[in-house]
């Protein structure tokens, strides 16, 4: 009797490889899975779990199945890249350091120049005066919107 490849083990080593390559290339891009990445968690979880799978049926059946020895090791080193990936999303991307120099709630923002989407020069004191674009008189607050840039 021929044994078997066993499937489960090389699929779900795959899955735990391409969890944080899709978290890079798909998922940054949209805040609902770059600021928390349940989905790279999911496709690191479904991976964990047909890697086990594979585990369990290659020492459970090892005259059918084939996988002792990748399966382990498949199986540790999913653990060893998903701890990594949690490690780096969960604790040390948000060891920032405090923004001291940073307005508090209710201080006037310093008076700066940034270009605005045309590509205009606009000053935050000309926009308090009432220089800005509708015209009019002097308003009491301004709006602003920082867009994420490409990179």
């Amino acid at each position: 009797m021929t044994r078997r490849w066993n499937v489960s083990i090389w699929a779900g080593l795959l899955l735990v490889l391409a969890a944080p390559i899709t978290y890079a290339t798909v998922f940054v891009r949209f805040p609902s899975t770059r600021d928390l990445p349940w989905a790279t968690f999911l496709i690191l979880g479904a991976g964990l779990a047909l890697t086990g799978v594979g585990v369990r049926r290659a020492y459970r059946e090892p005259g059918v199945y084939r996988g002792k020895v990748a399966g382990p090791s498949g199986l540790g080193l999913g653990l060893a890249l998903s701890a990594f990936f949690s490690y780096q999303m969960l604790f040390y991307v948000r060891q920032l350091p405090p923004s001291n120099g940073a307005p508090r709630a209710g201080q006037a923002a310093p008076d700066f120049t940034l270009p605005d989407q045309d590509g205009r020069r606009v000053t935050l004191s000309k926009l308090l005066q009432g220089g800005g674009e509708g015209g009019g008189g002097a308003v009491n607050g301004v709006l602003l919107i920082f867009y994420r840039g490409y990179w």
